[in-house]
């Protein structure tokens, strides 16, 4: 009997044992441990504490970090007000610039290496952004990165050397209208079909530019075809490259930072090649090595302006949606033109007014389209109803 109690004893105790390490091992906070006595082995599932860090993918789902700046603590018009005093404070200060470089005698043959200089320091910028962050590897695939970055110079290396034979006015309105390669390559390459309001915004657009440019050539002594060739072509790349980046970005969940460093220094590889094999590069160097201020000082500013500015934009279309975004940003687009000819002496004609009247129409039509449900404007029967409302009311007050 003494024997079989202490045996009970015992084997009562290891029972307590084995209750206590199983305690103490579901009491760790975060490990959670699946035994499978057949094959005796562990699976364990972490879960992290709030206090540990988490990836920037997953841990700023809901923030909006524009320089530094959390907007999400914010309320909405704090937020709008911040995002649009940002966009126009240093697209304002970036279109200035960019004209204020071509103004500077000789330098319009040398609109790529402004694109070379500008380019680097885009990459330095998008390096110094990833280092800021946690996870730092690249999503999106090389391949990928090389016709992005090849669009990107073909994007901002022809619109910078379009300043060389256009007025700025001139090559801002084109960039307003980059719906119509949009459609033109809508229709011909995936045979998409477009409703009346697309259709009159192209229409709108197409006169716009058309008045615009004959306007220009009328009253600008140096108006060069030039000009409008590179710009178009610009603003086809340009229509091609947003749905590239799109894409890319929402396939491989890579970030705005990453797209920046690589397609920027891939591109500005690119440019260099180019530069050399064509003998552009020593020129321009020497030309700006004697105005380094006026160039490479500038150069700096105008790129830094253009890099912030953009960040903004990418805020603003995520708080508020790309229909505010658009109607934001057509307004900065108006303000550069008309502070270019403030600040900027060039000839003037109403001309000007006109065209663009029709372009900002092409504009708004456009934005109508892609959010008919949420812009609701009254019909022609309605309006004509409620006249013959208003006058039959206006017949018995006056009866009475």
């Amino acid at each position: 009997m003494f024997v079989q109690k202490l045996s009970d004893r015992g084997h009562t105790e290891r029972e307590e044992q084995k209750e206590d390490n199983s305690s103490t091992e579901c009491s760790e906070i975060g490990i959670m441990d699946l035994k499978f006595t057949s094959s005796r082995k562990y699976i364990s599932i972490s879960v992290p504490s709030k206090s540990q860090t988490m990836s920037p993918h997953i841990k700023s789902v809901d923030d909006v970090v524009v320089l530094g700046m959390n907007l999400s603590k914010f309320n909405k018009p704090t937020q709008f007000f911040i995002c649009v005093s940002g966009v126009f404070m240093f697209y304002l200060i970036y279109g200035y610039l960019q004209e204020l470089i071509f103004s500077v005698e000789g330098f319009k043959p040398f609109g790529w290496y402004l694109t070379l200089v500008q380019f680097g320091f885009y990459s330095i910028f998008g390096l110094i952004e990833l280092q800021l962050i946690q996870d730092k590897r690249r999503r999106i695939p090389g391949k990928t990165y090389m016709i992005i970055a090849f669009l990107t110079v073909g994007t901002m290396g022809l619109s910078n050397t379009s300043l060389g034979y256009l007025n700025y006015p001139t090559q801002v309105i084109f960039k307003c209208c980059k719906l119509i390669p949009v459609m033109i390559g809508g229709v011909f390459i995936q045979g998409k079909r477009y409703n009346i309001a697309d259709v009159s915004a192209a229409l709108c657009m197409s006169l716009g530019l058309i008045w615009f440019t004959l306007a220009d050539s009328t009253v600008a002594p140096n108006f060069n075809l030039t000009g409008v060739v590179l710009i178009s072509l610009a603003l086809c790349a340009d229509a091609v490259i947003g749905n590239v980046q799109e894409k890319a970005m929402k396939l491989h969940n890579g970030s705005n930072s990453e797209m920046v460093l690589y397609s920027y220094s891939i591109g500005f590889v690119y440019i260099l090649f180019g530069l050399t094999f064509t003998s552009g590069l020593s020129p321009a160097v020497t030309f700006c090595s004697k105005h380094p201020v006026q160039t490479y000082g500038y150069a700096f500013l105008f790129s830094l302006t253009g890099y912030f500015g953009i960040s903004f934009v990418l805020a603003l279309i995520k708080i508020f949606g790309a229909l505010l975004a658009v109607t934001v940003t057509t307004g900065r687009k108006a303000m550069t033109i008309v502070l270019s000819f403030l600040f900027f002496a060039k000839p003037f004609t109403f001309q000007y007014v006109w065209s663009g009247l029709l372009v900002v129409l092409g504009i708004f039509l456009n934005v109508y389209s892609k959010n008919m449900d949420k812009i609701k404007l009254p019909s022609l029967d309605g309006l004509w109803k409620k006249s013959v409302e208003e006058r039959k009311t206006r017949t018995l007050s006056q009866t009475v």
